[in-house]
């Protein structure tokens, strides 16, 4: 949470609590439920309560609520490995640290902005899905230093493109079957999906 806090501080993202904040989640919420083309400006309006005309007092339009959506959560996901990753010291504590944070992306508070981020993107504007693109690049090159880190050090096999593009696959999967309340901790996942990497 202190993470967040900061990215809020330094107007990075917009504070959760705050009007726009909460407008972000329930489009979030619809987005995901109901599909971006789908989702209109009232029924926006209407999760938080407002009239539809009050939403263009903080977004210019639909796109760019959507396009809101997708950039902070990827910043506030980027910052979360960043700082996980400043804390882990060998390559196989750095995987575990990103597996970690990826999991609690796809089954925590972001869960629902991860699913609009993966399955909408396409209905951005070219110009905001480069911008995207940017940021998501930015988040995969840490994956792929980590693995080729990883690789040099002789704990893992395998060429470290390959490696990202099945564990994004098998991690993102998780949101299908994965219970909290259910017999492993989201550590216990994470050290299982690392189990897989990593060569004893």
């Amino acid at each position: 949470m202190a993470q967040l806090e900061k990215l809020v501080e330094e107007g990075k993202i917009t504070d959760p609590e705050s009007a726009r904040g909460r407008l972000l989640g329930k489009a979030a919420h619809l987005f995901k439920t109901k599909g971006y083309e789908r989702t209109t400006v009232r029924d926006l309006a209407a999760s938080v309560g407002i009239q539809s005309g009050s939403i263009f007092h903080h977004f210019k339009s639909k796109e760019d609520i959507l396009f809101a959506v997708m950039e902070e959560t990827i910043l506030f996901i980027t910052a979360k490995m960043e700082d996980a990753l400043s804390a882990a010291e060998t390559p196989e504590e750095k995987l575990l640290a990103l597996i970690r944070c990826e999991l609690e992306s796809i089954l925590g508070d972001t869960s629902e902005a991860m699913t609009v981020l993966v399955y909408e993107w396409r209905s951005l504007s070219e110009a905001r899905q480069q911008e995207i693109l940017l940021l998501r690049n930015h988040y995969e090159n840490l994956w792929l230093e980590c693995l080729q880190e990883a690789i040099r050090a002789k704990q893992v096999k395998g060429d470290a493109f390959v490696l990202r593009r099945f564990l994004t696959g098998a991690l993102s999967w998780t949101v299908t079957w994965y219970k909290s309340d259910g017999p492993y901790s989201m550590d216990d996942l994470a050290k299982q999906a690392l189990g897989l990497l990593v060569q004893n």
